[in-house]
């Protein structure tokens, strides 16, 4: 029989596990296990903050890139806008814009078969040629388009019915029926200048024409082609005129045309020199159409007496058509159309306003035909009486004395 304090198998495994677990070695590996845990995150850290700095420098190298960028473009000789004027052989004579002034210089072997007489290029300060300018319509000229249909017809102009007429032979009718001037053998007419009273309607009967014959659009105000810079106004003539061919069947619509082209003068001052320049171009460029093409001229001014001889010779307006004031079947007329829409009562005669309206025009008609609803709203009526339409007659009358007596005094 077994001593009974000897110790059972399982007592002794226990114990020996108990040593090995309190032994130095065991602590250590367990010290080294925490430390290579620690080390694990310290590592992800890193990494992530490795991470975090390539992003940096990538973008400070990016900013870099871009600052040594901007300082070559800042730091680089500027280029100068010419045009080619003659070729000869391997030499290009070039003229600077700005001063006009003309160079000598070398045809460069990649542009040889590129450049030719009015290319615009881009030459530096030695005048060799850098780079060629895409020929493109300027800015200015591309916004004269009117885009949309201006939307007016022959039943919304009165009073002009024989000047309509004159118009419609000399611009729409070689757009829309070209065939009926080659049955005849006749060219029809290059041009058109309407000339009057301001509110006649001129620009009216030119949107109708537009509006009619499906042609594009373009108008331009005399005062838009005179530009600051030298040479700037004649190339806008030339680009616009180009746009009207390119976008043909087309009509050209040129307004308040005695701010460009009045009697040459010089007083010396650049400005007017500038703007003989532009209307030389304007000359050069009617004087260029083809009669049976599909662009048409339309010109109004307001004062015929300070044009040009030369812009009114026969070939560039081959008629000239005064636009005078509404008579009284005309007047009546106006009215019946701006009133067409508009809820009447059974007193308005229109007859008896076309002659209490003598001496008004198209636009003052308008003018009162606005004024008499507006009374009609300010007393929140329902339809216009004769007696609005009085009211606003003598509104307008004594606006328009006022008008005259203070332009005595000014």
């Amino acid at each position: 029989m077994s001593d009974a304090s000897s110790e059972s198998p399982v007592d002794s495994s226990s114990n020996i596990e108990n040593e090995n677990e309190d032994s130095p070695c065991t602590k250590n590996i367990k010290i080294l296990e925490n430390e290579i845990e620690s080390l694990k995150v310290q590592n992800e850290s890193m990494k992530a903050k490795l991470l975090d700095a390539n992003m940096r420098a990538n973008s400070y190298l990016q900013e870099v890139n871009a600052l040594k960028e901007q300082l070559d473009k800042l730091t680089s000789p500027p280029l100068f806008i010419a045009t080619v004027v003659e070729i000869e052989d391997d030499l290009v004579l070039i003229r600077q814009h700005g001063n006009n002034q003309e160079v000598m210089t070398r045809l460069p072997e990649d542009f040889a078969d590129d450049i030719r007489p009015g290319t615009r290029v881009c030459v530096n300060a030695a005048y060799s040629i850098v780079s060629i300018i895409n020929r493109a319509t300027d800015v200015r000229a591309q916004i004269m388009e009117v885009i949309t249909s201006p939307g007016v017809n022959y039943d919304m102009i009165g009073g002009v019915g024989d000047i309509l007429l004159e118009v419609i032979e000399s611009v729409e009718l070689p757009l829309t029926d070209p065939d009926l001037f080659k049955k005849i053998g006749i060219e029809p007419p290059t041009g058109v200048l309407l000339y009057g009273a301001p509110g006649t309607g001129k620009t009216l009967i030119a949107k109708a024409i537009a509006s009619q014959a499906n042609a594009t659009f373009i108008r331009m105000s005399g005062s838009d082609l005179v530009q600051k810079f030298v040479g700037e106004g004649a190339r806008l003539v030339r680009d616009v005129f180009q746009m009207a061919r390119d976008k043909s069947p087309s009509i050209l619509f040129i307004d308040e045309i005695d701010a460009v082209g009045g009697m040459r003068t010089h007083d010396g001052t650049t400005g007017s020199a500038e703007v003989n320049r532009t209307m030389l171009q304007l000359l050069a460029e009617m004087d260029g159409f083809d009669p049976t093409g599909d662009v048409k001229i339309i010109a109004a001014t307001n004062r015929i007496d300070l044009l040009d001889p030369a812009l009114l010779r026969p070939g560039r307006f081959d008629r000239i058509i005064e636009v005078p004031l509404p008579d009284e079947s005309g007047r009546s007329d106006i009215l019946k159309i701006h009133t067409r829409h508009m809820s009447l009562g059974d007193d308005v005669d229109f007859d008896r306003l076309a002659k209490l309206t003598d001496g008004f025009s198209g636009a003052d008609l308008k003018v009162v035909v606005k004024e008499a609803g507006m009374f009609v709203l300010r007393k929140r009526g329902e339809e216009v009486t004769m007696d609005d339409f009085l009211k606003a007659v003598d509104k307008m009358k004594s606006e328009e004395e006022l008008s005259v007596v203070q332009g005595m005094f000014a």
